[in-house]
């Protein structure tokens, strides 16, 4: 993997973000990139799990908002866009087996099985555009990082194998856009919705907020507030516990890009 790959220009089209991400020339994060489209966790897991996972998801909409299902052993998402090939279009994924991060790969393509199926869940990605737009800043994406993510103590209803803690983003907001950054997210049920949580850190399990577990730490500035989303990373937590012998997903920041409008009217239309 190229240590230094070249930033994907912002103003490219869903379609060629992931041309670029398939042919290698993009190994970073998703954050800002083919605006206007949604952007997506990935999971995938043998079929034997994906009832109970889809029940997981359902229980936990929020950190877990399903936009799409693949066919068994279908490596094509073929309501979600043109040509979207979840083992070469993701920037990088993550391997997990039998409950262990095995490591990460910037390609699937010999690990794909034929009992594999792949889920899209809906990502905060989207509703950051909605937010820029409003005059509201995004931290991460104008220090060009991946957005900072922590474990929290929040439980998640748990189904069948599949538990664990919620994981959130968070984002910095001036005190007195909170509210206006609420309302503003509240329209995007697929992209996580509105937050989980305002303020204090530690009241849900967050020791420190410079030390993310997973992305980069951003700076809370004077006259901010941190503010935290339910995350897509979340069921990486449930896919550790319940221990498949093989799960793919996502690495953090690094998302499927389709080719959905952010703003569709018809969300069950797309799964």
């Amino acid at each position: 993997m190229d240590a230094t790959p070249v930033a994907a220009p912002r103003n490219l089209s869903s379609v060629e973000v992931r041309a670029a991400i398939r042919a290698g020339e993009h190994r970073r994060h998703t954050a800002g990139l083919a605006p206007g489209k949604l952007q997506a966790n990935l999971a995938i897991i043998p079929v034997r799990y994906a009832l109970d996972f889809l029940r997981f998801c359902q229980r936990n909409p929020k950190p877990c908002p399903v936009v799409g299902i693949t066919d068994t052993g279908d490596p094509v998402f073929r309501t979600l866009g043109t040509d979207i090939d979840v083992r070469t279009d993701v920037p990088r994924y993550r391997v997990f087996r039998d409950g262990e991060l095995a490591g990460e790969v910037d390609d699937l393509t010999t690990l794909w099985r034929d009992d594999l199926v792949a889920v899209a869940l809906g990502c905060s990605f989207t509703f950051e555009r909605a937010l820029a737009e409003a005059g509201i800043a995004v931290r991460h994406i104008d220090e060009d990082v991946t957005v900072p993510m922590f474990r929290t103590t929040i439980d998640c209803i748990p189904a069948g194998p599949f538990n664990g803690t919620m994981v959130v983003s968070m984002r910095p907001i001036p005190q007195n856009r909170v509210e206006e950054t609420i309302e503003i997210c509240r329209r995007y049920p697929l992209a996580h919705g509105a937050p989980v949580h305002v303020g204090d850190p530690e009241a849900i399990g967050i020791d420190d907020i410079a030390m993310p577990d997973f992305g980069e730490p951003v700076a809370v500035h004077a006259g901010e507030v941190p503010v935290f989303w339910a995350c897509g990373v979340t069921p990486q937590i449930a896919i550790l516990n319940a221990a498949p012998d093989l799960a793919i997903t996502h690495a953090p920041g690094h998302m499927l890009i389709t080719d959905v409008d952010e703003d569709s009217e018809t969300p069950i239309a797309i799964i």
